[in-house]
This record gives structure tokens, sequence and C-alpha cells, in this order.
């Protein structure tokens, strides 16, 4: 799988060239968060900490994939820092990824499910961010994403690994886009990114990550 993809990342890049910094993005929402959130390079003050935590973490947990970069773990971070959702949805194989979830909203509650007998979740709390990372198990990922839509608010965000890694993961980036009750949608190819605020239109955006 990763050498696969390794091989595919130049040519990857060159088909979304024309999808980069926002160029041709006309929503004032869209522009913002690609320019904003997306392409952001403020060097936090975290990074070099969370760099330090994640060399600590048994070896198992340092999971290396081509879906959890640097890039994309600090992404999350960016996400999580401009949303400050109250409630945060790990769900997927525990990773390092969950020190830049937790370090940018210290006040969040967090909840880590590596299995859907791990998803514990308060009746009537809302999901404010959820993180669905385990796309060598797609069965898993719509599992938790069907059991969490209800939860979601206008202010939801859902992040989605390896939409494009394989067919079944591409079918289901499809039909969670599609939902009645997804809004604005971006495809970075290592991850797909949800949004449920309706009083926007509903459009989709390729971006070169």
């Amino acid at each position: 799988m990763y050498i696969s993809l390794s091989w595919k990342r130049p040519f990857v890049w060159l088909l979304r060239f024309r999808h980069r910094c926002g160029y041709g993005v006309h929503s004032p929402f869209a522009f913002d968060f690609i320019t904003n959130v997306v392409y952001e390079k403020t060097p936090y003050y975290a990074y070099k900490t969370l760099a330090e935590e994640e060399k600590k973490l048994p070896a198992a947990r340092r999971r290396r994939g081509a879906g959890e970069s640097l890039k994309v773990k600090r992404l999350l971070f960016r996400l999580v820092n401009r949303v400050q959702p109250a409630v945060i949805v790990d769900a997927g194989v525990p990773s390092a990824a969950s020190l830049y979830l937790q370090a940018a909203s210290r006040r969040a509650d967090y909840v880590e499910a590596a299995s859907l007998s791990e998803l514990f979740l308060e009746q009537g709390v809302p999901v404010d961010f959820l993180y669905l990372h385990d796309f060598r198990h797609p069965e898993f990922v719509e599992e938790v994403f069907r059991v969490c839509l209800p939860r979601t608010t206008p202010r939801s965000v859902v992040v989605v690994e390896g939409i494009a890694y394989n067919g079944p993961m591409r079918r289901l980036w499809k039909r969670m886009r599609e939902d009645e009750r997804v809004g604005v949608t971006f495809d970075l190819y290592d991850v797909g990114i949800l949004f449920f605020d309706r009083t926007k239109i509903k459009q989709h955006y390729v971006v070169n990550f």
C-alpha cells in the first residue's frame, strides 16, 4: 500500500496542481479555509513540543503511515485550533495524531475508539470534531460515521483519512459527501473534510495539499 502510494504521489501532485492556494475559489468561506487553515504556515509553538512528545510514544503508536504524515498531523492541529470543539472523537488505529488533536484544544472532551466497542458517547452530547482514520477497514469507518452523524451540528467537522487510497474508501467518501446533512466538503487526497453548516451552499472542493 505505502509503496504504491509513494509512486503515485508525483502524479497526484501534477493532476491537482491547478487546485492550489485557493485559485479559482469564489466562496469566501472556502477561500479563507484553504488559505488560512490548509495552507497556513504559522510555526505554532506547540509543534516543537509535540515533536518531542511524539518521540516518547511506543513504537506501535508512532505509526508513520502515508495518511498520517507530519503535514496531516499539523493540519489536524490547525483544524481543531480553528474549530475549538467541545468534543473530539478519534476513531481508528491509535496513533501520534492523538497528541495533535488534544494539544489544539485542551478543554475538549477527548474520546478515543480503536473499535466500535470503545466508542463511548454520552447520550445527547454532540460530536463537534470526528477524525476517522482506518482506511484499511472502510466498514469500520462507515459504521462510526453512521453512529456519529445524528450527533453532528452546524459547527461539526469530520476528517476522513485515506479517501483516495483504495476503491472502497473512494466509494465511501462519495457517499459521505453526498449525504444531505453534509455541506461544504474538501478533498485533500490524504484526507477529506466535511462541514455541516448548511447555511453555506453545498459544494465540493479539490485542494492540492
